[in-house]
């Protein structure tokens, strides 16, 4: 596969200043038709050790307008980094939309890294690259352009390189030049696996010759322009994924007709379980943090089923410094700027702590597809991505909690009234609930094909009765220490 780039290509310095001039301004042209649409261009700068990646970076910053440019350079992993899942650090980096991320160095290289030094099998590598390939259809499904730039050399180039390099002693060669060119064959074949496996039609790699500098530029320079071109050429819809939601057989009974909401407590049994509840979660919660085990709880559920509720006495258990909580509300415009998972990616908690999500990225397939805030297209294939995404979370060892807490609507209405008379809680009832309530059939399908389709054994739903919630709160506080605990006991 590599072998096509080495053709020998060369361009004379003056050729290439007569070229550079013009790609530049047209590279400035794109760039600010760019800024007006609505999608992020991600370049990936990836290759073999010596092949002038960092001056390809050095050169297309050189050639943009560098204030809607981000570039990111992957290098050794920080503290932070390594208390969360591996995508975490790529997620915070993605671009907004009308501007352009360079990545040097990518979800791509440690997967090869592990592969070449052997710390990683055939049947994990293969998995690392397929979690690629799902990672990239979900972000070109979202609109984003994706450019994959590998620069190849020989074998014979890379060593002439680097006695180049020890001969004029400009600069001293990188640990990862001195480590990887000795283990050129072997990264070699596990590079050209990442490469073929995840050349995919949405993400396709672009092989570059590196041997001249200036060919390199250029070509790097020309495959960046003309996707710009052409994905500006396209209608956004044409950008996005097209792939239809799978269709739900109608039906009378859910998922939510199962839960049993007769059950009631006396507040003097209430009391004396929450106490021991919330004495156990505390415990469970510093041996987390000794043994670095993160837990992100989530709260969904009806207008006034009670989460606040919940929440409160779940944080009542904890001290202050473990946790932080999340509240959604509609996107703000740096979110809506990024593909809707970005925001839930960037407060994954460092090991030991907790996150409480009040609302959550199950929005996607709740109120933005019963509101039309979202299209067939993007709630549908929102099902795999939230399983992808809870998935990854499972991996790194993360307690994922997820409640939907249910109630009829007769003690909804019954509620919002309530809370129309008492004055401090007038603030909680607003027109849209009252909208929403409307809208109790259609949401309750929304509901249940979203327990159907996201409640895995890493990830289950718990679905909390709370028409008591005296009830709901205890079923919160005891699903989170028993699925604490036995994060606990795996780890």
């Amino acid at each position: 596969m590599f072998e096509t780039a080495e053709v020998g290509h060369e361009v004379s310095k003056a050729d290439f200043e007569k070229v550079q001039h013009k790609l530049h301004a047209d590279l400035l042209a794109v760039q600010r038709r760019l800024r007006e649409a609505k999608f992020q261009v991600i370049v990936i700068v990836s290759g073999v050790e010596t092949a002038g990646k960092s001056q390809v970076v050095n050169r297309l910053n050189e050639w943009l307008d560098v204030r809607s440019v981000q570039t990111t350079a992957f290098w050794d992993e920080s503290d932070e980094e390594r208390d969360r899942p591996r995508y975490w650090r790529f997620w915070r980096s993605l671009p907004a939309d009308g501007t352009i991320g360079i990545l040097f160095g990518s979800w791509y290289t440690q997967p090869i890294v592990q592969r070449a030094y052997r710390k990683i099998g055939n049947r994990g590598y293969r998995a690392e690259l397929d979690r690629i390939v799902e990672l990239e259809r979900m972000l070109t499904d979202d609109g984003t352009v994706l450019v994959k730039l590998w620069f190849h050399l020989s074998k014979k180039e890379q060593k002439k390189r680097l006695r180049k390099i020890a001969k004029q002693q400009k600069r001293q060669l990188t640990p990862y030049e001195q480590a990887y060119s000795k283990m050129y064959d072997r990264f070699l074949k596990v590079s050209e696996t990442a490469v073929r496996v995840t050349d995919t039609k949405n993400a396709p790699w672009q092989i570059v010759d590196a041997a001249d500098p200036r060919y390199r530029d250029l070509m790097a320079g020309r495959i960046l322009l003309s996707a710009l071109e052409q994905a500006l050429k396209r209608p956004a819809a044409e950008r996005r994924g097209v792939r239809k939601p799978v269709p739900r057989a109608g039906k009378k009974l859910t998922v939510l007709n199962k839960v049993d909401l007769t059950a009631t407590l006396t507040p003097e049994k209430y009391e004396r379980k929450l106490e021991k509840l919330q004495s156990r979660l505390n415990k469970l919660a510093w041996q987390a943090r000794g043994k670095g085990v993160s837990t992100v709880a989530m709260f969904e559920g009806w207008d006034a089923a009670g989460k606040g509720g919940a929440i409160r006495r779940v944080i009542a258990a904890l001290d202050a410094r473990l946790f932080r909580i999340i509240p959604i509300a509609a996107p703000t415009d740096e979110e809506r700027a990024h593909h809707y998972l970005w925001r839930f990616w960037r407060h994954i908690p460092r090991a030991g702590y907790f996150t409480i999500y009040d609302r959550s990225w199950y929005g996607r397939v709740l109120v933005e597809r019963v509101e039309k805030f979202a299209t067939p297209h993007e709630w549908g294939r929102a099902y795999a991505e939230i399983n992808s995404f809870e998935q990854q979370l499972a991996d790194h060892g993360i307690c994922v909690c997820k409640f939907w807490l249910h109630i009829s609507p007769q003690e909804q209405l019954r509620r919002f009234k309530e809370r129309q008379q008492i004055a401090y809680k007038k603030h909680k009832i607003t027109a849209e609930d009252w909208r929403n309530r409307e809208k109790w059939d259609v949401y309750e399908a929304a509901v249940d094909e979203m327990v159907s389709r996201t409640s895995t054994e890493e990830a289950p739903w718990t679905l909390v009765p709370a028409n008591d919630k005296r009830v709901a709160r205890l079923t919160v506080l005891r699903t989170l220490c028993d699925r604490l605990e036995d994060a606990l006991n795996r780890g």
